[in-house]
This record gives C-alpha cells, sequence and structure tokens, in this order.
C-alpha cells in the first residue's frame, strides 16, 4: 500500500512515503469515508473499514473483483462510458452515484475517482473515495416535506397549495379544450368556542381526523391543504360540470354527520363552504380564492354547515366588516333592536307553553342584519356583553306586556351567550336587570349551549346552580350539534333539553336522524328533563315526534317568531281555535 500511496502528489514538498507506514494505516483505516483501491486493470486491491461498513462488503469478498460489484441498475451505460472518458482525460471523476450495498439496498453516495500515475505518467492505480448520502438524502427529504406540508394534519401547506395551483393552472390556460376547476374554501363552524372549551390538544386531534375524512373523499390528481387555523382549501381538477363540485360538497357535509370520536368523547362538527369555478370566476389562485371565501362566509351567515357558489352579488363593500362594528356599537348605544318570539308548544295538550326571544335588528345603514353575522361579531369584539344586557330587559318588557294582556304563565327562554355566562360578574348583571324591571326569575328560562357548559369546572356548575335557586328554568340549547356526552348531562341541574333543528329536518327521511333523535328523548326523559325540538316544519315531522314521546314543539309548523303584538294576537287566535282543550 505505501507504493501506492508514494505515487500521489507531494504535500507541501514532502511525499507520504517519508510519512511513517502506520501513520498511513492508521488514517486509512479510520477515515469516515469508504476508500477502493483498484490496480491498473480496475481490480479491487484494497478497501478500508469505512467501505465494509456502508457496503456490506468484505474485503476478501471483493478483492480481486470489478467494481462493478456495486452498480445498482439506476444508471445506463451511458453514464459509466462519460464517467471513464472523463477519468481517461482528466484523471479524476465526482458526482453523485447510486451503489447497491451486499444486503440489495440501493444507497446514493458521492463519489470521487482519482487516476494514480507514476512518475513517467502511466495509470498505476485508481482511488474511489465517497460518502453515504443516505441519511442526508432523508434529512433533505424530510425538510422538503416539511417545507411543503402542514406538520399536523400532513396535508400540502399554503405554500404548496399555490405552488401546484401555479403549474395547474398554467397548463390548463395552454389546453386547447376548455377546462374547468372547483377551488373550495372550507372552515370549521365555531371550532374557536370548540378550541376554547375543550383545549388545543383536542382541536389539534380534531383537525387531523377533519382532514382524513376529506382526503378520504379525493382522488390523487386533487389538492387538499391546510391554509391556517381550522381553514381548509380543496381544489377538484378536471371537473366536466359544477354539479360535481355540488356533489362533492354534499360529500363533505355527509362525512362529518357522524361525530368524531377524541379520548371517548362524541364530537360534533360541521363546515361551511364557498365554491369559486375556473376559469368563470378567475384565472389566477388569488381570485379564485378570494372568491371561494366569499362564498363560505355566506354560507355562514345563511346558517352554517352548507355551501355556497360564488355569484356575482357577493362582490360586497370589503370594508362591511369595519362598517358592521361601528353600526353596532351605535346600535348598542341606541338600543336599536327589537325581539321576535317563537311559541313552544306542547305536544300532548297542544298548549303554548313558552316563547324563545329571538334578537332582531335593522340598522339604517346596513339594513336588516342577520343575527347570525351580528351575533359572530359581537362575540369576536366583546359587544356581546352590552348586547346580552340589552336583550335581557327587553325580555323583561315584553314579559310585562305579556302580563298586561292576561298571559303571565308564559315563560320567555333567553339565549345566552358562553362569553357572557363565563363573565364574574355575569349573575349580578341578570339580578340587577331583574330588580330594574320588577320582574321574577320565575317568568324566564335560561338557554345555554353545549360549549358553554361542557367546561365541569366548579364555577360552571355553581353558576346554573345560583340561576336555578333564583328561579330561572335552564335548557340546553342545540343539542346533538356540538359534544352531546351524557356524562355532563348529569352534573347540571338543568330542566330542557332543546333537539338541534339539523336533526330534526331529516328525521322522516333518514333513519339514522330518526334513531338519534328517539335515543335522545328517552335519555332526557331517564334524566328526568323535558325535550323541545326545535325547527319543526311539516306535520309528518310533528306525528313522528309526538309518537316518539317528545314533549314540546317549536318551528314554523306552527308559527314564525313573532313581534310582541303579533304574538299577543296568535295566543288569543290560538286559544280560540283550542279552547276546548284550554
Amino acid at each position: 500500500m505505501n507504493g501506492i500511496m508514494s505515487n500521489l502528489p507531494n504535500v507541501q514538498g514532502l511525499t507520504l512515503s517519508q510519512y511513517p507506514n502506520d501513520l498511513i494505516e492508521k488514517v486509512f483505516a479510520n477515515i469516515a469515508e469508504g476508500i477502493m483501491i483498484t490496480d491498473c486493470q480496475k481490480k479491487i486491491v484494497t478497501v478500508n473499514a469505512a467501505f465494509e461498513f456502508v457496503t456490506g462488503y468484505t474485503i476478501e469478498e471483493v478483492r480481486g473483483q470489478n467494481p462493478s460489484v456495486l452498480q445498482s441498475g439506476v444508471h445506463e451505460r451511458d453514464f459509466y462510458i462519460k464517467m471513464w472518458d472523463q477519468i481517461d482525460a482528466e484523471g479524476f471523476w465526482q458526482g453523485e452515484i447510486w451503489n447497491r450495498r451486499k444486503t440489495g439496498e440501493v444507497y446514493p453516495e458521492w463519489l470521487t475517482i482519482l487516476a494514480i500515475k507514476c512518475a513517467k505518467g502511466i495509470v498505476t492505480n485508481y482511488c474511489a473515495i465517497f460518502t453515504d448520502l443516505s441519511e442526508r438524502k432523508v434529512v433533505e427529504d424530510e425538510l422538503e416535506k416539511r417545507a411543503l406540508h402542514d406538520s399536523l394534519t400532513d396535508v400540502c401547506n399554503r405554500f404548496a397549495f399555490i405552488e401546484r395551483m401555479k403549474t395547474l393552472l398554467d397548463v390548463s390556460e395552454n389546453k386547447t379544450q376548455p377546462i374547468q376547476h372547483a377551488v373550495f374554501f372550507m372552515d370549521l363552524d365555531r371550532f374557536k368556542q370548540l378550541n376554547d372549551t375543550l383545549g388545543h390538544s383536542i382541536g389539534d386531534l380534531l383537525l387531523v381526523e377533519v382532514s382524513k375524512r376529506v382526503k378520504s373523499l379525493l382522488k390523487n390528481k386533487d389538492i387538499l391543504a391546510r391554509f391556517g387555523g381550522d381553514e381548509f382549501v380543496i381544489t377538484l381538477t378536471n371537473i366536466l360540470h359544477p354539479r360535481e363540485a355540488a356533489q362533492f360538497a354534499e360529500k363533505v357535509i355527509h362525512a362529518f354527520e357522524q361525530p368524531i370520536q377524541i379520548n371517548n368523547q362524541d364530537i360534533y362538527v360541521s363546515t361551511s363552504m364557498g365554491i369559486s369555478i375556473y376559469p368563470e370566476d378567475g384565472t389566477t389562485t388569488e381570485e379564485l380564492l378570494n372568491r371561494a371565501d366569499r362564498a363560505m362566509s355566506f354560507s355562514k351567515e345563511n346558517g352554517r354547515n352548507c355551501f355556497s357558489f360564488y355569484f356575482e352579488e357577493l362582490k360586497t363593500d370589503s370594508n362591511r366588516v369595519l362598517a358592521l362594528d361601528s353600526e353596532l356599537r351605535k346600535a348598542i348605544e341606541n338600543r336599536e333592536f327589537t325581539l321576535a318570539y317563537q311559541p313552544k308548544i306542547c305536544v300532548e295538550t297542544e298548549d303554548i307553553v313558552g316563547v324563545e326571544a329571538l334578537v332582531r335588528w335593522k340598522s339604517d345603514k346596513l339594513g336588516f342584519v342577520s343575527p347570525a353575522e351580528f351575533i359572530d361579531h359581537a362575540e369576536e369584539s366583546g359587544l356581546i356583553i352590552p348586547l346580552s344586557e340589552i336583550i335581557f330587559d327587553l325580555a323583561c318588557e315584553g314579559y310585562h306586556k305579556l302580563e298586561a294582556a292576561g298571559y303571565p304563565k308564559v315563560p320567555i327562554a333567553i339565549n345566552v351567550s358562553s362569553i357572557h355566562f363565563q363573565q364574574q360578574s355575569f349573575l349580578d348583571s341578570i339580578q340587577t336587570i331583574l330588580e330594574r324591571n320588577n320582574t321574577s326569575a320565575q317568568n324566564f328560562e335560561i338557554e345555554v349551549t353545549e360549549r358553554t357548559v361542557m367546561n365541569s369546572a366548579q364555577e360552571t356548575i355553581s353558576k346554573l346552580v345560583k340561576l336555578k335557586q333564583l328561579g330561572f328554568k335552564l335548557s340546553i340549547d342545540d343539542f346533538g350539534t356540538g359534544y352531546s356526552s351524557l356524562s355532563y348531562l348529569v352534573r347540571f341541574p338543568l330542566d330542557v333539553l332543546k333537539i338541534d333543528r339539523s336533526f330534526i329536518q331529516h328525521i322522516c327521511s333518514l333513519d339514522d336522524k330518526q334513531a338519534i333523535v328517539d335515543a335522545i328523548i328517552q335519555m332526557a326523559h331517564r334524566l328526568q328533563m323535558k325535550v323541545v325540538a326545535e325547527g319543526v316544519e311539516t306535520g309528518p315531522q310533528a306525528a313522528l315526534l309526538k309518537s316518539m314521546g317528545c314533549d314540546f314543539i317549536q318551528g314554523y309548523y306552527y308559527s314564525k317568531p313573532l313581534p310582541m303584538d303579533e304574538l299577543i294576537d296568535f295566543i288569543q287566535f290560538w286559544e280560540v281555535e283550542h279552547q276546548g282543550r284550554v
């Protein structure tokens, strides 16, 4: 080996032959790079320990062999011809190459080959020095994956989505035949409240399951990305007709009708979606996303758990949110709100057993504003607290009108925001309003949502108990849309359970909805709770609920929400129509 090394060039005037043999041997044996030395006929003479470790071959197995024993089959014959042509011409070659270990595993390495010549310029040996790139490749692949994938859900991230869309739209633009794509902007309904109630770790697990369910509905050519928070974007590529987009949206909504189970809890989520179509609604990614986002907002304003296509009328003033905030503050200051009251009817006796107060706002500047829009904004901005106090005040005034009309036994149900409920001053503010209006808590029912009571902290239980002691009836609203766990219900002193309208809507056509409603009714009765079915719109729905033992019905089948004067007329008419039962 010393003879081989002696042919290497001088280093600062010295040749390696002038160094002790044991030094050269130690360097050769311990260097991290693999080294293979062949004779001039390209037969392997010796290898070092790093070669044996990386390739799996011992020196005895490769001595006398041609280096082709390591060839992977990845490279064509021309690759090796060009490599040796360069070595013959220039005396060296270096580059990335794929070789094969003894186990058969193909791996990448960075390889340098030197032609070793004697003093006369004749090639006596070849020396190959290589570094295993396997681990580096793994790291590079992982870094690339992290750069392009959302770390939580393992779907594309925002950057990767935009890059893939750019490629897709560039190709689509050059097609001779017209081509269509559908872009979806998808947002989970009330995800912020769920995160605040259950904690961010549960929220993260929920997002992972959401992405899995959506991904299972897609084809390989489609794109799914998490855009941030609970927002996802989807592209259905090369659709034949927009109805394909509508059908897909319906599949997504149906996919979330079944609860997501996390830590033995059944969590119900829904989603609002907006859809834009390429090229009708835009020819760039930014345009398509912006219009799908606007359509999604329209879906949220119209009840959530639905989808909407973009349409021209959605080109609303971009300053609407600012205008909404400004006008809402003025409306709170000037008490510009009114209440509408929807009757609740006893299934057995057909008596009016109460009404639910629903807030309404008609702005001079914005016109009629949907409660879904201004209540959501009030919760996000903190304005929900003064707004809630106004609603309580109006409900007290409404009760006095009912009392004056001769109906003092018709209690009014008031919805309480979870944000208002969580305030330390909540109980004091409610008592102050009752005292100011000279009315009793026994005339009212407090409706709280599942997300409000899901926090089973002692403070929550204490507030509910104190409300009960004051004389309020307590009901849990929208049951079935959030967490729906028996273990939570039994902790609270609740009187009434309200089944969400999303279950009632399909009760006559979907067996699973019917089974769920039937189970909820039986469960509530076992807990000594009355049951209200919301959103009842047809006779068959009412008849089926009666056969299941539902106690009370509320919905357009009997009456829409009415202003107080119309409500009094309705009660009077109802008593005349049903005087035999009164």
